[in-house]
């Protein structure tokens, strides 16, 4: 594991170079798939990144929440010139939801792992940029140099379009456990002992070939405009990928932005949301958690006042947003630490409903709804991870959830992670599932 941070400054040395170019997602044409991905399309946010200059990884809880402290305080890249000024970043990675679990699928992934890419080329006004990375030590500015001229040189100026091809997918997903979980889960309920919990599952999906992960890209950022795209690679080429809507934590220097994202319906039924008693007193449940975790953090806090409609493609949510300014050495470890999970993905009271889901859910689910982003100095962004799947070879394991509160029922829970489901599975076939 890479060794954080030296007194004498300059563990890295990078350079930055403009290009005359749009889509960084375009350089998969002459520098193959990414390592890492990140895009928000309606916020003009794109970032791709090839390589690793630097990976460190967390085997437990604690050490992830050492590692983002270190790197959100981290200024240790000597620049060859004049530093940007908005680089996303320059660490991308995520964590797992929890420590339960064993599927072997995750391994590589780690409890926890980010890496400082070799190349990352992201947009900035209307180009793009490209800096290049590498350890600090004799012929590093070559290095460096000599990766910029490659990628200047050979950078496409065009935009990667999603392509029309098909192919036909198998799904293997048992409802009937899912729908037995859901009852138990609102027995326990009705019987005191939860107020609400977000029980997920697994659908299996199988390829007629490999999937190509870029294509799956491409069509996750036309598809989702809304979400945020994204693509983790880990070292045994496993990916991690999906388009989430939900930000758990942006953080800018000391101001916050966050948001409380619960509640779902199909976009014909958009207009019954806001009258639904079940959504409403789901969403209202994470609103009060995420107050009352951020309310030591913080010297000002506000929210909107009533939930608005969040429309995706497939789905509506109730949103409410949240903005904060943190006290004085609060950063992205102690929001994820206070925030994570939120109601929105395990349930409340949260350590009932974490304890119900190790016994019950039957599902490692690795880094699906963990924390997932980039961080930087002064500066992170972590998103939820919603809407993803593991993916290797013409293999992949989609994972979608659901919130159960009394009055649940487990035919209409079983419709919501269908629906939910449908993000990925258009990506995955690349048709109109």
């Amino acid at each position: 594991m890479t060794t954080l941070g030296r007194a004498d400054g300059g563990h890295w040395v990078a350079g930055t170079l403009s290009l005359a170019a749009v889509d960084p997602l375009a350089g998969a044409e002459v520098l193959g798939e990414p390592s890492v991905y990140w895009e928000r399309p309606l916020a003009g946010e794109a970032m791709a990144g090839w390589g690793e200059a630097a990976a460190v990884e967390a085997d437990n809880g604690a050490r992830a929440q050492a590692v983002l402290k270190e790197l959100s305080a981290l200024d240790s890249v000597r620049w060859l010139g004049e530093a940007p000024s908005a680089l996303p970043g320059p660490w991308f990675g995520g964590m797992r939801f929890s420590t339960a679990g064993g599927d072997s699928g995750w391994g590589a992934f780690g409890f926890g792992r980010w890496t400082l890419p070799e190349i990352m080329v992201w947009r900035e006004g209307p180009g793009l940029m490209v800096a290049a990375f590498a350890p600090e030590g004799p012929g590093a500015e070559d290095v460096v140099r000599s990766l910029l001229a490659r990628v200047g040189a050979n950078f496409p100026a065009g935009t990667r379009q999603a392509r029309n091809g098909v192919q036909a997918l198998r799904l293997v997903s048992s409802r009937t456990d899912f729908e037995g979980r859901v009852e138990r889960a609102v027995e326990t309920i009705n019987a005191g002992g939860l107020q609400k919990v977000v029980l997920a599952r697994a659908v299996e999906v199988e390829g007629e070939s490999s999937f190509d992960r870029v294509e799956v890209l491409a069509r996750l950022r036309e598809q989702n405009p809304r979400c945020a795209t994204f693509l983790f690679r880990a070292p045994d080429g496993a990916a991690f990928l999906g388009a989430t809507p939900e930000t758990l934590c942006r953080v800018e220097g000391r101001h916050l932005e966050t948001e409380a994202l619960a509640g779902s319906a199909a976009p014909a039924l958009a207009g019954t949301l806001e009258g639904s008693d079940k959504d409403c007193r789901e969403h209202e449940a994470v609103v009060r958690y995420i107050l009352r975790a951020l309310k030591p953090l913080t010297e000002q806090l506000d929210a909107d006042t009533e939930p608005a409609l969040l429309t995706l493609k497939n789905v509506v949510h109730l949103r409410t947003g949240i903005r904060a300014e943190l006290r004085e050495g609060v950063g992205v470890a102690e929001l994820v630490a206070a925030l994570h999970p939120t109601p929105a993905v395990g349930g409340t009271p949260r350590e009932r409903a974490l304890e119900f889901l190790v016994e019950h859910e039957a599902l490692d689910r690795g880094w699906y709804a963990g924390p997932v982003g980039w961080v930087g100095p002064g500066r992170a962004h972590q998103m939820v991870a919603l809407r993803s799947a593991r993916i290797k070879g013409s293999q992949a394991r989609l994972f979608v959830g659901a919130g159960i509160v009394a009055g649940s029922s487990a035919e209409s829970e079983w419709r919501e992670t269908e629906m939910k489901s449908l993000a990925m599975l258009r990506a995955l076939g690349g048709g109109h599932v």
